[in-house]
């Protein structure tokens, strides 16, 4: 199975995020990133897959997972009309305060216990998922004190489920996403143009051949094929905008239309066009 590292991009000068209703359920997306994740999703019925953990959820989920936790998106093949709400905290969230300010030991505690993947019952479900959904609605201290309080919520729930007897261990070291985090962010400076293998092994001081055995070890795709489903990811969001293929194409880094319409199809299933008609109608 291949396995991504996910770059979670917070917003400036914040230590999360909160995305509203970010539809993956086309997208087999088995990924992991330094964020700690909170997911409710309802209205659906799909698969749980966290770690070595794997079930089956109806009607709504509700899951707090670890830094470096491999994952599936929980929207995975849904057919019905959800709604989700994903919260990322930082890999440092609170790190220096939670350790002098006594108040903060439950989320401090609560981050401890992610690292085994943590699942949440009906209750609990009931009793956050107005205050999950309405954070959007807040100002960015009320949303701040408001995710303060949920956390807190949650690590004193009677029916949370550890989905991991032992926590589930980082596979991968720090200094490995230091540098896929600079390879990530030269793809997106670049990505509208072409890339050679050479210069952006150069920009990690790694030989061509060592750069391109690297990559694959740790994202699982050769460099081209993952700066193709990055380029595609892009283009769905012009798409959905209403910006023609031609233009789209172009704007993405593919030097051919042809080209563009066959990797499209094999990545999402659709050519362009009839991805953007469904979209748009």
């Amino acid at each position: 199975m291949k396995t991504r590292l996910e770059e979670v991009k917070p917003e400036e000068n914040s230590s999360y995020t909160v995305s509203v209703n970010p539809k993956m359920s086309g997208l087999f997306y088995w990924h992991f990133h330094p964020e700690f994740e909170l997911v409710f999703i309802k209205g659906a019925n799909s698969n749980r897959h966290v770690g070595k953990h794997l079930s089956r959820f109806i009607g709504s989920d509700l899951v707090f997972i670890g830094s470096y936790i491999p994952h599936l998106n929980f929207d995975y093949g849904v057919k019905t009309d959800y709604e989700k709400i994903v919260i990322h905290l930082r890999e440092d969230f609170l790190s220096d305060a939670s350790s002098i300010t006594p108040e903060l030991e439950n989320v401090r505690a609560l981050l401890e216990l992610s690292k085994h993947g943590i699942a949440f019952g009906e209750q609990t479900k009931k009793e956050v998922e107005n205050r999950i959904f309405s954070l959007p609605l807040l100002s960015k201290f009320d949303q701040f004190l408001e995710v303060l309080a949920i956390l807190n919520l949650l690590m004193v729930a009677e029916d949370k489920e550890l989905l991991h007897k032992n926590q589930v261990k980082n596979q991968h070291t720090h200094k490995d996403h230091l540098r896929l985090k600079r390879i990530y962010q030269f793809i997106d400076n670049n990505y509208e143009r072409k890339i050679s293998v050479g210069e952006i092994a150069e920009s990690v001081r790694l030989s061509d051949a060592s750069f391109c055995r690297y990559f694959k070890k740790m994202t699982k795709l050769t460099f081209t094929k993952f700066v193709n489903h990055y380029r595609i990811e892009k283009a769905k969001k012009l798409l959905m905008l209403d910006v023609s293929v031609t233009e789209t194409c172009y704007s993405c880094g593919f030097e051919s239309l042809s080209y563009f319409n066959r990797t499209f199809k094999g990545v999402t299933g659709k050519n362009p066009q009839k991805f953007k008609s469904d979209y748009i109608n």
